[in-house]
């Protein structure tokens, strides 16, 4: 395809999505979205909310003639948009790469291809494109904080109409992303993954902000979620809660990121284990109240102390087994940030869909869809296909001597049911992580709740 430069050149911004690519050229030309994606062979459906409505994370990867063609659409050069667009360059099995084959295109969700996506800024968009369009990036919870204009930028992945949060009353949490980045280098200098280390802080503060709907002495949330609600949250509690959850939390995970990286630190939570003489660790010990004072909560200590079989405890039991040297070979038990997945905290996405949907039969399908993010069905779908391909080439291996055969079907046979177990146990933890009561799931499973818990907590232990 020969290249011919575009009309009007329509530039990426850093981290956009192709999707939202495309639709600011269409803007560009006057059309909609629809027309100039009509110029691609499409090889499947653009995915939307259960509801009903397009996502808009909603992702697209092209092949090299698609790719060509958007190129000369933008009037870009094809080096620029790799660098700027993280999906760029993402191949998929079902695009034919010839260069000189048609443009093809595929729909994707966009966690599952780059990692989270947010809104951008439309007044930052205003200001480089001269047009306050809706753009759409990948982008982490540490850096959703447009210090310009003062805003929260929001996930991109719920049904909920909000594009940002206005910080403007709200300094601490615009300085807290600027702190985020001291601590991110201090993270590297001592050799940890600050997108971990910020996962287990966000962690322990999302189930803080869980129990704080029972702490009498917490004022400072309140007072931001008011704020962010347009000053009073009123009659929409609970969904203000979910929407405003991670900006309003953001100065207090910056805050527990930087002292678990401390080494004065991991020595008191040392010290309270009693070091050379091991102990319980105590409700009134040092460590924990050293951090709530830390996070502006000097009375939070014995409520974190003694909130036992939660990420903060499982930090400090890695921290001490590894100053006692009984930590074993490298593994979950001996990685401070090692983070279970039942301790990760809900998405937004996922805890509007449970507070959204019908009251169902429990363990019905749809109960399972409202709950469970669509990025990790589509893995959960990955594994069931794995399976299911395995099964299908036993159908290849009934011919030779009667032994071989036997033990190629019972070899087979032995992977396919650990796909299937793996696929289970994944929707079941997952459906768990997105706010589905222990109780419901346990009986889609046809199991005890305990024996559940049990089940998916030493499954992950083994896993790691």
């Amino acid at each position: 395809m020969t290249h011919h430069p575009g009309l009007l050149r329509t530039a990426p911004l850093p981290g956009e999505t192709t999707s939202s690519l495309i639709c600011r050229i269409a803007s560009r030309y006057g059309l909609e979205a629809k027309a100039l994606r009509s110029c691609r062979h499409w090889r499947n459906y653009q995915p939307g909310h259960d509801g009903g409505g397009a996502r808009a994370d909603a992702e697209v990867l092209l092949n090299a003639a698609g790719r060509q063609l958007l190129a000369s659409l933008c009037g870009v050069k094809d080096n620029v948009l790799a660098r700027a667009l993280p999906s760029w360059e993402q191949e998929d099995v079902k695009l034919p790469a010839e260069e000189d084959a048609v443009p093809a295109a595929a729909w994707r969700i966009g966690g599952a291809v780059a990692g989270p996506v947010a809104f951008g800024c439309r007044l930052c968009a205003a200001r480089r494109t001269g047009t306050a369009v809706r753009v759409v990036r990948y982008a982490p919870l540490w850096s959703r904080v447009c210090v310009r204009h003062g805003r929260w930028l929001q996930n991109a992945d719920a049904d909920q109409p909000l594009e940002h949060l206005d910080l403007r009353d709200l300094p601490e949490v615009v300085q807290a992303q600027r702190w985020w980045t001291g601590v991110a280098r201090r993270a590297v200098r001592a050799g940890a993954d600050p997108e971990r280390v910020f996962a287990l802080a966000h962690a322990v503060v999302a189930r803080w902000w869980e129990q704080a709907l029972h702490w009498e002495r917490e004022t400072v949330w309140p007072r931001r979620l008011h704020q962010v609600a347009g000053g009073d949250a009123g009659g929409d509690l609970e969904r203000w809660r979910i929407v405003g959850r991670d900006a309003i939390v953001f100065p207090e995970v910056v805050a527990v990121a930087d002292a678990l990286l401390d080494p004065a630190m991991a020595h008191l939570a040392w010290l309270d284990s009693g070091a050379g003489r091991p102990r319980a660790l105590p409700a009134d010990g040092t460590f924990c109240r050293r951090l709530g004072e830390r996070v502006g909560r000097p009375w939070l200590g014995p409520l974190a102390a003694t909130d036992y079989g939660g990420p903060l405890t499982s930090w400090m039991g890695s921290v001490i087994r590894l100053r006692r040297g009984a930590g074993g070979l490298p593994g979950y038990d001996n990685d401070p940030w090692w983070l279970r997945q039942e301790h990760q905290s809900a998405t937004m996405a996922g805890q509007l869909r449970v507070l959204g949907k019908e009251k169902k039969a429990p363990g019905s399908g749809r109960m399972w869809r409202a709950a469970v993010p669509a990025e990790q069905r589509t893995l959960i779908t990955r594994a069931i296909e794995s399976a299911e391909e395995q099964l299908l080439q036993l159908r290849g291996v009934q011919t030779g001597p009667t032994a071989d055969v036997a033990r190629q079907l019972l070899r087979n046979l032995r992977h396919s049911a650990g796909l299937i177990d793996n696929a289970w146990k994944r929707t079941a933890l997952v459906a768990v992580n997105a706010g589905m009561p222990w109780e419901e799931v346990a009986q889609w499973a046809d199991m005890s709740p305990d024996a559940l818990m049990n089940m998916l907590t030493a499954g992950q232990e083994d896993g790691d």
